[in-house]
């Protein structure tokens, strides 16, 4: 596995982290970063040059020049979480959906609050965008990498927040 830090963007540091099949974590840098996701720093080897092209793409998507990844991604999680996360990466840029929403498109229609728990795992923020979930109501619910996070890459992409 190797690694690379985005050290500047709009959202604060960014941890990222692929092998050969994919990016594998796009994690915000703050304390849950190690311990929800259980990352073996001194095990990995430092390298830029592997991860040029998602960094490319997010930095072209924090200027506003990129709406859509076209890298591959390979977080590991249960077959019920990719599902979801497959979800999310349908969400169109500036657009929400809810965890009912999600639950619908995967097929499992009383499952939201399973979708809920899939979407705060999901190791591979911004990219696949969990951020683009809000409450049934409208609201804007929890987030791994804080609200304030949430609401700054929905400006970003033109949601009203």
């Amino acid at each position: 596995m190797f690694y690379t830090w985005m050290d500047r963007t709009p959202v604060g540091r960014l941890f990222l982290a692929g092998d050969p099949d994919g990016l594998r974590f796009l994690l915000f840098d703050d304390e849950s970063m190690s311990k929800r996701h259980r990352i073996p720093l001194q095990e990995w080897e430092q390298n830029a040059e592997n991860l040029t092209e998602p960094v490319a793409q997010l930095n072209a998507y924090f200027n506003g020049q990129l709406k859509q990844f076209d890298f591959p991604v390979a977080g590991k999680g249960t077959d019920f979480q990719k599902r979801v996360w497959n979800a999310l990466l349908n969400i169109p840029y500036g657009e929400t959906a809810s965890y009912g929403d999600i639950a619908e498109v995967i097929g499992q229609p009383t499952a939201a609050r399973a979708v809920g728990t899939a979407n705060g795992r999901n190791p591979i923020s911004i990219i696949v965008p969990c951020h683009r979930i809000i409450g049934t109501s409208g609201n804007l619910v929890g987030y791994g990498g804080g609200l304030e996070r949430k609401k700054s890459l929905l400006r970003l992409e033109g949601v009203a927040v």
